[in-house]
């Protein structure tokens, strides 16, 4: 590293990543590390919304037994797993290319997986109030 000149405030430091970060993040210019937490606490709060996909649709399944017929609490809770794992990948992808995007300057993708939320939740609230209604 001794041929790199060192960095000023003027002059942003580029990455001296390597292997699999190096793969991901797709080199660039170290962005400032508060771009890049806020970026990791955006994912993090990705992954909750995830796991309470998750974890609802297993409390559906284990313990609505009675209040649903079998083929609607199953689809139900197929509906909430499949949401929470697309939200979990789309929550992995979403940050690198936050993250990509940061590094060379780019515009800030859409997150697609906002929309993917709202129908998922929607779809899953929808069966859940017919049920309720016509039962």
């Amino acid at each position: 590293m001794a041929d790199q000149e060192p960095h000023s405030p003027t002059t942003p430091p580029t990455t001296g990543r390597t292997g699999l970060s190096a793969r991901l993040l797709g080199g660039g210019i170290e962005p400032d590390p508060r771009f890049t937490l806020a970026n990791e606490r955006t994912f993090l709060a990705w992954i909750r919304t995830a796991l309470a996909f998750l974890a609802g649709g297993v409390a559906l399944e284990a313990f609505a037994g009675d209040v649903f017929p079998t083929v609607v609490r199953t689809g139900l809770a197929i509906t909430l797993l499949l949401v929470g794992m697309v939200i979990a990948a789309g929550a992995t992808t979403r940050w690198i290319r936050v993250e990509r995007a940061m590094r060379h300057s780019l515009p800030l993708p859409l997150p697609w997986i906002a929309p993917v939320l709202a129908t998922g939740a929607a779809i899953a609230t929808g069966i859940m109030l017919g049920v309720l209604i016509f039962r």
